[in-house]
């Protein structure tokens, strides 16, 4: 069976990782982290503008190396999409590779986490709930916009685990 790769997208402090880590044990496969996460670990500083590409391709590329050890399924904490919709957020220009790289959203399946969570700092990665709210709103009218077909998750971690596992039932 072909592995297809779903799309874990939401706005700060929503879950992301929580729920692709829950569903990669659910299904007993593997998951990509966000790659953001640990450049600002590694940096101790958030990316500038010219530094968005290679965090989007790296992102890419974790996912084509993830896909050997996957079985039925691939889960994606963010996609260069997210990354995209946060450079516009914070920067007046973003590098059309990035632009080119945004559009390729060959997910089988896109699902959007809720900002449904208590906001919760993050050292220098998270802003406030405001940017988070404005985040997760320009995201559901990104994809509206686009045709990307979603799922929106809402509630507890085991209670998003249920609705993902129902929507997957689909595809499999």
């Amino acid at each position: 069976m072909t592995v297809q790769k779903i799309a874990i997208l939401g706005a700060e402090s929503s879950g992301k990782s929580n729920l692709a880590e829950a569903l990669a044990h659910h299904y007993q496969t593997v998951w990509v982290p966000e790659y953001l996460r640990e450049f600002v670990d590694q940096h101790q500083r958030v990316p500038r503008s010219e530094e968005q590409l290679h965090i989007a391709q790296t992102q890419r590329e974790r996912e084509q190396q993830a896909l050997a050890g996957a079985k039925n399924f691939l889960f994606c904490d963010t996609t260069p999409l997210m990354t995209a919709l946060y450079s516009r957020h914070y920067f007046t220009e973003l590098d059309p590779e990035l632009v080119r790289l945004e559009h390729q959203h060959d997910y089988a399946f896109t699902i959007v986490t809720a900002p449904d969570f208590p906001w919760a700092p993050d050292g220098l990665q998270r802003e406030s709930p405001a940017v988070r709210d404005r985040v997760h709103r320009e995201l559901l009218e990104l994809l509206e916009e686009r045709g990307i077909p979603f799922i929106l998750v809402e509630g507890s971690l085991p209670s998003r685990v249920e609705q993902v596992s129902f929507a997957l039932d689909f595809l499999t």
